[in-house]
């Protein structure tokens, strides 16, 4: 009976103590898909959702202070209309800053993170998730950094003009001229490369190029599930070497053998619609499917918050403790594992991390300042 007290005992301390941390990390979270839900289903992120993984109050309650909110467009939107549809995402994103401005604020840099954050607000950090809302300009890319966008993934399902995805059909190689011309502009200008969807042969091409660190904002390791979304032991090593950080992602398919045929059947099954529509039409098209795959219900998954854990330590004992963050994929994943059921449980994660032999500044690190420390050699302090 004392011995049961005893567990019970620590176990609460080490929940106290999880909880303690989590309200003084950074918590940067590099990938989040919440900006879809706010377009197409009109959600107030001010108030506690009943369905979802993100939004104000479960950010503060998660202690998750600086997500990274991916502007997403699905690769059907071609061309100028891919350019639209960002913009209305920016657009939306921006109603909810004008909306709680003693909430939330716009972060451009790593010092904003920390002043905002400091000031017990959420700092967003906005990104474009897909190399194909440029449509092949630099000139976009130039115009989307001004708007306050500080990251970029190269590709997304499916292959664009100048890069390879993981999920299709290699046509490029790599990184063609122009694709290496994208990398090296936004070395320039202070934006993060960010490698998440791409191929084998894109990673390594973009690492080739960068000067700078980038990141893989939302994968997991590729060693204990094999989806090509995941990143090989090798890659990991080149990222750590590159000064990078890997986002361990939530989604079931990334953490679970179990999860990942069927994870890649849906990816090839959305990756493939290829409606011939435009403008309005095109619009409601993407929230028919959107409103259809309910991504405000996540689906019973075999994940668990022990496989988060398995992927974060395995990636720390390849690349290191300097090289590993988080990047959920929350409201962009179609099962979320038990026990990380939405942003507010991640004094959870802290907890299992604590029980696993993790210090409280191995922690921070995974729970922010790999990221933020990457966002200052990249954007500028």
């Amino acid at each position: 009976m004392l011995m049961l007290v005893s567990c019970v005992w620590a176990a609460d301390d080490i929940s106290e103590r999880a909880r303690g941390i989590q309200s003084e990390v950074i918590g940067i979270d590099s990938h989040i898909d919440t900006m879809q839900r706010v377009l197409m289903e009109h959600v107030d992120l001010g108030q506690r959702l009943p369905g979802g993984e993100v939004d104000l109050p479960r950010l503060r309650e998660g202690g998750m202070h600086a997500p990274f909110f991916a502007l997403w467009v699905p690769t059907f939107y071609r061309g100028s209309e891919a350019v639209r549809r960002t913009l209305d995402l920016r657009d939306a994103m921006q109603s909810v800053l004008d909306r709680y401005p003693d909430q939330i604020e716009l972060a451009l840099t790593a010092a904003d993170v920390e002043r905002i954050v400091h000031a017990h607000k959420i700092a967003a950090v906005l990104t474009i998730e897909g190399g194909h809302q440029i449509d092949d300009d630099l000139a976009v890319l130039r115009m989307y950094q001004r708007m306050g966008i500080r990251s970029m993934t190269l590709t997304h399902f499916r292959n664009n003009d100048w890069a390879d995805s993981s999920t299709d059909t290699p046509v490029h190689n790599g990184l063609t001229e122009f694709g290496k011309e994208v990398v090296r502009e936004m070395n320039r200008i202070g934006m993060i490369v960010d490698v998440s969807h791409v191929s084998d042969k894109t990673f390594y091409d973009a690492l080739a190029v960068s000067t700078k660190p980038v990141i893989a904002s939302h994968s997991s390791c590729r060693a204990l599930s094999s989806l090509p979304r995941n990143m090989t032991d090798d890659m990991l090593r080149a990222l750590a070497q590159n000064g990078g950080v890997v986002g361990i992602n939530f989604g079931s398919g990334f953490l679970s053998q179990k999860e990942a045929d069927k994870t890649l059947r849906d990816i090839n099954q959305f990756g493939g619609l290829e409606p011939n529509l435009t403008g309005k039409a095109l619009d409601d098209y993407s929230t028919q499917i959107h409103l259809h795959d309910d991504w405000a219900h996540p689906k019973p998954t075999t994940a668990t918050l022990d496989d988060v854990v398995a992927h974060i330590d395995h990636a720390v004992k390849v690349a290191g403790i300097d090289h590993v963050g988080i990047g959920s994929d929350y409201d962009g994943i179609a099962e979320v594992p038990i026990g990380l059921e939405d942003e507010s449980k991640m004094p959870a994660l802290t907890a299992a991390l604590l029980k696993k032999g993790y210090s409280e500044s191995d922690i921070k690190k995974i729970m922010g300042e790999n990221t933020l420390r990457v966002m200052r050699e990249v954007i500028g302090k």
